[in-house]
């Protein structure tokens, strides 16, 4: 199907639980369920309380990716510092260019968003030559601020493999209450594997898009939350460490 540069005519919202910032500055302890996230939409994108691995949500159910990259089904009483959601309605679909690696399929995707200025939720299901990914391991407290906690954090690289990669596209004007640009995170078909992006080269696949317009955020109600930097003067430099690392 190829994708027609429709402004958004109907109103959709993305729900959030805290910030970016707050994460940054080592706010991993959260008071959201997955139970309750899942309450907000069934897909989306996270973590787990003390950083406890990375979530992916797809057609409503939980998955927790643990440091060593394996994944399994999330408990409906995990909590999230951190989460992303939406209900995924693909409004936008397109197949592009076999063989595109991120960059380029970033370039591709530009081309299908009618604005900038919108939110979009991103779901890219098909065969990878490769897929690069880290996960963030488990912290104990006291919590060290993002960027040293993901120092150590190992890359894993899976090769010829199906499966979905999701997430979110996020303008720049949010930056600090979300991560500008493309954040999104990978699990396998057989939803037994996985991890935050890095890079990847597509070999055959689908592209869809769900554009919000409305963003619904939830503040924590914590001492912790109350007292953090959330405006360092750094903040590009720890989004790129944390989320990009290379």
């Amino acid at each position: 199907m190829t994708a027609q540069k429709h402004l958004p005519t109907q109103r959709h919202t993305v729900f959030q639980n805290s910030l970016m910032s707050a994460l940054l500055d080592g706010i991993y302890d959260g008071e959201l369920t997955v139970g309750e996230l899942l309450g907000h939409g069934n897909f989306g994108i996270g973590t787990f309380d003390a950083l406890d691995g990375e979530m992916i949500v797809l057609d409503g159910v939980c998955y927790q990716v643990r440091g060593d990259g394996t994944a399994r089904q999330a408990d409906l009483t995990q909590r999230s510092p951190f989460t992303v959601m939406t209900n995924f309605v693909p409004l936008i679909e397109s197949r592009p260019p076999e063989g595109l690696r991120r960059g380029e399929l970033s370039g591709f995707i530009d081309e299908l968003q009618p604005s900038e200025n919108y939110m979009y939720a991103v779901r890219i299901t098909g065969r990878f030559s490769t897929v690069t990914v880290r996960t963030v391991t488990k912290q104990d407290k006291p919590y060290r601020p993002m960027v040293e906690a993901t120092g150590d954090d190992a890359e894993l690289t899976f090769t010829d493999v199906e499966g979905v990669i999701g997430g979110f596209r996020t303008p720049v004007y949010e930056k600090g209450i979300g991560v500008p640009g493309c954040h999104v995170h990978f699990i396998d078909a057989a939803r037994t594997a996985g991890g935050h992006v890095l890079d990847f080269t597509l070999a055959a696949g689908s592209v869809e898009l769900c554009p919000g317009t409305d963003l619904e955020l939830r503040l924590p109600l914590t001492t912790q939350f109350s007292t953090a930097e959330l405006t360092p003067g750094d903040l590009d430099e720890q989004i790129h460490r944390t989320e990009v690392k290379r």
